[in-house]
């Protein structure tokens, strides 16, 4: 996924996506775990819980939603076969069945992957789940109309590039079968041992076909979880859940379920929102956020309260704030002048430009710092804490440019500490002392997406981020360096261009694997043999700090979403 306010093919709110974003060393909630965030006292049943956000749960249906682990709202309505472990930190970043009684049995090289379903298993009016369910939920979510989810049914699908949904072709997709009600067959076109990270998304959401009503079905989408939807208005602005009685905990292992209904309120600028969690008073008390970071100024005055501090929640998702080159424009062609830039990076000013180092993290790998990515520690160009700006000039000379040379960096006008002209400032001031000019060109938030995303119009030298669909190195790598995810028209994430056969053969060669630990091991190497190309600057991994009203018990953050887990916590 890629980034929190879009993910997926984004991250990352923890939207995440996430998600929700999303979003992600195993790094973990610093200030709070489980036992010390919920007190000593058992979690308690019952109350209400409000969520404050400032963007709405729009297109709140399964089909539509791209969310990191099924997300952190939707997560309380839809079911997938599998989840994500809700747990703390590192232990979280793993997969484990859901509405299916493991997590798959891959057969013939990992393209054939069987889901049991557990007994017992209903929607909310009660009628039993079946493996038919699951496999319509699918199918609806290749409809044109109820585009927006993730993309890789489609590509890994035998059949699924060119499937056009139920409305269109009645027959279904003959990849996905059920032989009886219990049981759910996929037939992949390619080895994908990371199959089980993909069921967690929202398409895998049972559906009933009797109660798809196409685009309004959003309105009212049938719950498979413990909540369901009994007021949506304004497309997600105001979401109102209430138990769903026929959703049974024997069924679930995750979701806790603590209280008897769900507020979520959207539309609020960040500074309300903090400021409500923060004065946590009347309803504001039981509050939470999932898609609201306390900015640098915010922090400083939560760090001196210590009532304050105590109720901010830490976490990682897995995410890279970067510089990205493309090598077809010059001189960004010649190795030696982006080995150049990576030197003379002073990643101390660029994390103060982002908010400090509370808020960010110094990043040298492409791969964030978490073992469930295969993170594998390397700095192939060490520029030191203030960078190195005299090993930057010896290259530049050996490329030619012993005066120096001029440049233009682009960047987004959002004020969003990632690729904001903090950023970009800090880049440049850095770049100067290596005999580099930089040109600045912001861009407004749509116009930079679409310039730096199309390959026709990419810039040779601009600010990027990537963050996770699922907590590995396979959708982070391969979007970006995979050469045949290259796209000429449409929405290009190759930055670098990259062909080459060697990295596509390995990520085809890791693909095939079901141990996801040794998987894991492959990635991280292969991301050292792609960043001796040079075709990227790590520049840090963000931290999300979240303040939660003062009585929001049982506090969850793991490494997964990077946020608090909302179907973890009580309220009194």
């Amino acid at each position: 996924m890629r980034h929190p306010s879009l993910i997926a093919r984004r991250v990352a709110a923890a939207s995440v996506s996430l998600v929700v974003a999303a979003g992600a060393a195993a790094c973990g909630p610093e200030d709070n775990d489980a036992k010390s965030s919920g007190g000593d006292s058992r979690p308690h049943m019952g109350g209400t819980l409000t969520v404050l956000n400032s963007n709405p749960q729009s297109d709140f249906d399964p089909a539509r939603l791209y969310t990191s682990g099924g997300g952190n709202v939707p997560s309380l309505v839809f079911r997938g076969l599998t989840t994500r472990n809700r747990e703390d930190g590192a232990a979280g970043a793993e997969v484990v069945p859901d509405l299916a009684t493991d997590t798959g049995r891959p057969s013939k090289n990992a393209t054939v992957w069987t889901y049991t379903l557990k007994k017992g298993l209903k929607f909310e009016d009660g009628t039993p789940i079946t493996s038919a369910d699951i496999k319509y939920g699918i199918e609806r979510s290749f409809a044109a109309e109820l585009s927006g989810g993730a993309p890789y049914l489609r590509d890994w699908l035998i059949g699924g590039a060119d499937y056009q949904g139920p409305y269109k072709d009645k027959k279904g997709l003959d990849s996905i079968e059920t032989p009886d009600e219990l049981t759910i067959v996929f037939h992949l076109n390619k080895p994908e041992g990371e199959f089980p990270y993909l069921a967690t998304q929202t398409q895998f959401t049972p559906v009933p076909k009797a109660k798809d009503k196409g685009t309004k079905y959003e309105e009212h989408p049938v719950s498979s979880g413990p909540y369901k939807v009994v007021k949506n208005e304004n497309d997600g602005e105001r979401l109102t859940l209430e138990r769903n009685t026929y959703w049974s905990a024997s069924t679930d292992a995750e979701r806790k379920a603590y209280p008897d209904s769900i507020d979520v309120r959207s539309g609020l600028d960040s500074s309300v929102i903090n400021q409500r969690l923060s004065s946590s008073q009347g309803a504001d008390a039981t509050a939470v956020t999932t898609d609201t970071n306390l900015g640098p100024a915010e922090l400083a005055k939560v760090t001196g309260d210590k009532e304050l501090a105590s109720r901010v929640g830490t976490g990682h998702f897995g995410y890279t704030n970067y510089i990205a080159f493309n090598p077809k424009v010059k001189p960004f062609d010649d190795p030696k002048v982006r080995q150049a830039i990576s030197y003379a990076i002073d990643r101390s000013s660029v994390i103060n430009a982002a908010g400090g180092s509370s808020l960010a993290e110094p990043a040298t790998t492409y791969l964030p710092n978490q073992k469930s990515f295969g993170y594998a520690p390397y700095d192939l160009f060490p520029a030191g804490e203030s960078g190195n700006a005299a090993k930057a000039k010896e290259l530049l000379a050996q490329a030619g440019h012993k005066n120096g040379l001029t440049v233009t960096l682009t960047h987004s006008n959002s004020k969003d500490f990632e690729t904001s002209p903090e950023i970009a400032t800090a880049i440049q001031d850095a770049l100067k002392k290596a005999g580099i000019t930089v040109k600045l060109q912001g861009l407004e938030d749509n116009d930079y997406s679409d310039k730096i995303h199309s390959a026709k119009t990419e810039p040779g030298f601009f600010l990027a981020h990537w963050g996770a669909d699922w907590p590995s190195g396979g959708p982070f790598l391969a979007p970006i360096f995979d050469g045949r995810q290259i796209v000429k028209d449409g929405a290009n994430f190759n930055t670098g261009f990259l062909d080459d056969k060697s990295v596509n053969d390995e990520i085809d060669a890791i693909n095939k694997l079901t141990d996801l630990d040794e998987a894991a091991k492959r990635w991280g190497a292969l991301d050292k043999k792609i960043g001796e190309q040079a075709l990227t600057v790590p520049l840090f991994h963000p931290v999300y700090k979240r303040l939660y009203g003062k009585s929001v018990k049982n506090i969850v953050i793991s490494d997964w979403t990077g946020v608090l887990d909302i179907s973890q916590v009580s309220v009194k």
